[in-house]
């Protein structure tokens, strides 16, 4: 699948077309560097520290396909984003319900990258018994928080003082969305 986003780069506006596509095995390690910026440097994610690829294996073995799914935007040969859908609690009646996720490249925000990510997830979860899709945003964050309200979501209500990273305590914001 192909999407066509206008992109601001370092030299200024420019149009670029990333393609999303499933992820692979050999994109474990760049998906990890991702992620590890956030657990680093951001209360965005409650991981505490860094991970290898080898410790994201489970994660990234979880999302095999049907209604959990794990896509990336790759942008000349590079990842700069992706997207999950995943389990939401362990309980059965609760399948019908997954979490969604996005994460881009840190160098790589505010270009349209989790919309299109976002889009090309929702797509693939049309197809599958998906009937809910949730989302946790730790805040503040009012670019994920906008990322999810242009996505469709609805905002439900907040867990306060839910997690506690970096010697501070942080709420979480969570949003539904139907699947049509």
């Amino acid at each position: 699948m192909r999407g066509r986003v206008s992109l601001r780069g370092d030299s200024g506006d420019h149009d670029a077309v990333p393609t999303v596509r499933p992820a692979v095995e050999a994109d474990l390690a760049a998906l990890t560097e991702i992620y590890n910026h956030y657990v680093l440097h951001t209360a965005i994610t409650f991981d505490l520290q860094a991970f290898t690829p080898e410790q994201r294996r489970p994660w990234f073995d979880a999302h095999a396909g049907g209604r959990h799914r794990l896509i990336v935007a790759e942008e000349g040969g590079r990842i700069a984003g992706y997207a999950s859908s995943s389990r939401w609690r362990p309980k059965p009646a609760y399948d019908t319900t997954v979490e969604s996720t996005v994460y881009c490249r840190h160098d790589a925000m505010g270009r349209g990258l989790g919309t299109l990510l976002y889009r090309s997830l929702f797509a693939l979860l049309v197809e599958e018994d998906v009937h809910r899709i949730v989302a946790g945003v730790a805040l503040p964050n009012d670019p994920s928080v906008g990322l999810h309200e242009r996505a469709g979501f609805t905002h439900v209500g907040v867990f306060s003082q839910a997690g506690r990273k970096f010697d501070r305590f942080w709420d979480v914001a969570w949003f539904e969305r139907p699947l049509p």
